[in-house]
């Protein structure tokens, strides 16, 4: 009976195709657009491909499913179904704190998040007013020098953010990841037909997908699999909190499933998308984030009809981050409201104001803050991407394979998963107590020694 309150609390998702949608939308963000076609052309393509692939199985996907089970399992936020399932499996509810990890990793996050976000909204008006008299590198410049430009539009992506999230289950986030992920497959499919017919479409998939072992490294598989981990959003409580809203009726492997496959299918086809315009007019495709502020841009200026094709891949980019962001938002927001803290509209605009304050040093890396160094070499933005990227997600994801692999009852575990193959459930099973944490505590260990 709690557990239905607090479903009712927060509200369930409307149809199977809404947590869909939500879940892919969480992992969808800025990183698939350019960071995987990126890292697939520069470590082997087809190789690393196939490489990611094999991670988002091994890795990926295990601990998806632990985070739905744990969160629909206990109908609550992070927090608190770490800490219900914890103790239904008659353990320790210490375990709430990889709940608390996740929130704060969601919240550090989101700050920088919102302030690259901010760019590519700002981004759409000036590829749409460009006439090429500046410079795509120079212009770049321009944007990023400008304190109070980064500070408008870092607060314009957050308020779109917060006014989502405090909307509700159904009414905010339900309705617009229906309108948004819609959208942003629509846009996709438009820049890959552009692509294809203006862009150097073969010289494009030769750099993508044609399997080159001899640029495999030691160093090709962490990338593989740390893009796999991360690009699904693991660790950071989205997925657990998203799961609380499930339906009973719905299968988590089958979903799961699903949204692994629509995220990954999303970065290829970023890559299909991006590469062939590119090579078209001769431009760098290994400039990591440059890609999409300087050499598209400089890409739209040169094309016919730039001035149309470039907005719509800038509001692409924004539709990403968007869905994202919103998923970032919500943990915390879920926590404060089903606790009875805070309203859920207010625990929006908290939390998010919490973003924005500490977005403001994210903002000022780019140009008055840009010698300050918070860790080592790093700046206030790098700082914030190091401590989660590499230090709190990882953890996360860890701890919950852990957790489920050898901790929650197995009676629980199958209440949630239902009928399932007795094979697969073994060896999910397997993957879930062995490869899936051992894989992420190399990844971890790699990393600082």
């Amino acid at each position: 009976m709690e557990i239905q309150k607090q479903l009712k609390s927060h509200g369930a998702w409307v149809g199977k195709w809404t947590f869909i949608l939500a879940a892919t939308g969480s992992a969808v963000g800025l990183g698939n657009i350019w960071g995987f076609p990126y890292k697939a052309g520069t470590n082997g393509g087809g190789a690393f491909v196939l490489i990611y692939l094999g991670c988002i199985l091994a890795i990926g996907l295990p601990i998806m499913v632990s985070e739905i089970v744990i969160g629909r399992r206990a109908g609550n936020s992070p927090v608190n179904a770490m800490r219900r399932v914890a103790v239904d499996s008659n353990t320790t509810p210490l375990w709430r704190f990889v709940g608390w990890s996740g929130i704060f990793a969601g919240v550090l996050i989101l700050s920088f998040y919102s302030v690259i976000a901010g760019i590519c909204l700002n981004y759409i008006f000036i590829s749409a007013t460009s006439s090429g008299a500046l410079s795509a590198t120079d212009q770049f410049s321009n944007v990023i020098s400008s304190p109070l430009n980064l500070l408008f539009w870092h607060t314009v992506f957050m308020t779109l953010t917060a006014l989502i999230v405090s909307a509700g289950i159904k009414d905010g986030i339900g309705r617009m990841v229906k309108i948004l992920m819609p959208l942003l497959g629509m846009l996709m499919i438009f820049m890959v037909i552009y692509a294809m017919i203006n862009g150097d479409f073969n010289k494009a998939m030769t750099f993508l997908f044609a399997p080159d072992f001899s640029n495999v490294t030691s160093d090709t598989l962490l990338q593989a699999m740390g893009q796999a981990f991360f690009s699904l959003g693991l660790g950071m409580g989205s997925i657990m909190a998203y799961g609380a809203y499930m339906p009973k009726d719905q299968s988590i492997v089958s979903n799961s499933f699903t949204v692994a496959s629509l995220d990954t299918l999303v970065a290829i086809v970023a890559g299909i998308a991006i590469f062939p315009i590119i090579f078209a007019f001769s431009l760098e495709p290994n400039s990591g984030p440059g890609l999409v502020f300087v050499s598209m841009l400089s890409a739209f200026n040169q094309m016919q009809y730039g001035q149309f094709v470039g907005p719509l891949f800038f509001i692409l980019l924004s539709v990403a981050a968007l869905s994202s962001s919103i998923s970032l938002l919500e943990p915390g927001v879920a926590y404060l409201s089903e606790e009875g803290i805070l309203p859920r509209k207010r625990s929006a605009e908290i939390i998010a104001f919490v973003a924005w304050v500490l977005g403001i040093g994210s903002a000022l890396s780019f140009n008055i803050w840009s010698d300050f160094h918070l860790i080592s070499d790093r700046n206030f933005l790098d700082s914030m991407e190091f401590i989660t990227n590499q230090v709190l997600l990882p953890l996360g994801g860890m701890f919950i394979a852990i957790f489920v692999g050898w901790f929650m009852k197995k009676s629980l575990i199958t209440d949630e998963i239902g009928a399932m193959n007795k094979v697969l459930y073994m060896l999910w099973r397997f993957f879930v107590k062995f490869i899936a944490p051992l894989s992420v505590a190399y990844i971890f260990y790699r990393q600082f020694f």
